[in-house]
């Protein structure tokens, strides 16, 4: 078979979300899982830059927003992710990485995909003990990391994007693995975790 991200015709890769705390490492997994997968790992921040780099009217306003140093609104937002999802890349799967981060971001992007007949397939939480967060944090030296700085991002992520977790939980979507693990054997557990479809993918790449 072909490289990675070969499929039969019709064939898709799950639409996936991933979910973590600042320094979990899911920012790596979702690049590593995209290229397993054949699709994009789409973060917040990139989404942002190429709405700006587009040039249009959307790109104008999140341009400003930026530039003001206020955070993007959820109804720019939404904007947003769904003229990236409907880029041909992303037509046959992608990996989320930083949004949504709210309860309401989710329920938007399920209303998103629902227009296009698609749905998450799942929510993987890699999960990370907080203290080794943190010291994986402050052995980077860099000058924002400091510990009462890095201790506040996790208190805006347990009440922010934690209850996403439950939400997830409740549609039967979450899927949850260890993260204070060598980087192959994360990635590993997350394919396992996402199943046979991914599973099978992942297979057609390598073969």
């Amino acid at each position: 078979m072909g490289g990675a991200g070969e499929r039969a015709p019709g064939e898709r890769a799950p639409d996936v979300v991933l979910l973590g705390p600042p320094n979990s490492g899911k920012g790596t997994q979702a690049k590593v899982l995209g290229e397993l997968l054949g699709v994009p790992a789409i973060s917040t921040g990139e989404m942002l830059r190429a709405a700006v780099d587009e040039g249009n009217e959307l790109g104008g306003r999140v341009g400003g927003i930026m530039k003001a140093g206020e955070l993007v609104d959820d109804a720019t937002m939404a904007e947003v992710v769904r003229e990236r999802l409907a880029k041909p890349d992303a037509r046959a799967g992608f990996i989320l990485d930083g949004y949504p981060r709210t309860l309401p971001q989710a329920e938007t992007l399920a209303g998103i995909l629902a227009e296009s007949g698609r749905e998450v397939a799942a929510a993987v939480l890699v999960q990370v003990p907080e203290e080794t967060l943190v010291r994986r944090a402050l052995g980077r030296g860099r000058a924002d990391d400091r510990e009462e700085v890095l201790r506040e991002r996790l208190r805006v992520y347990r009440e922010k994007t934690a209850p996403l977790i439950g939400y997830y939980r409740r549609l039967g979507l979450l899927r949850e693995v260890e993260g204070d693990l060598p980087i192959g054997e994360v990635t590993s557990r997350i394919v396992a975790a996402l199943g046979r479809a991914a599973g099978a993918t992942v297979a057609e790449s390598r073969g």
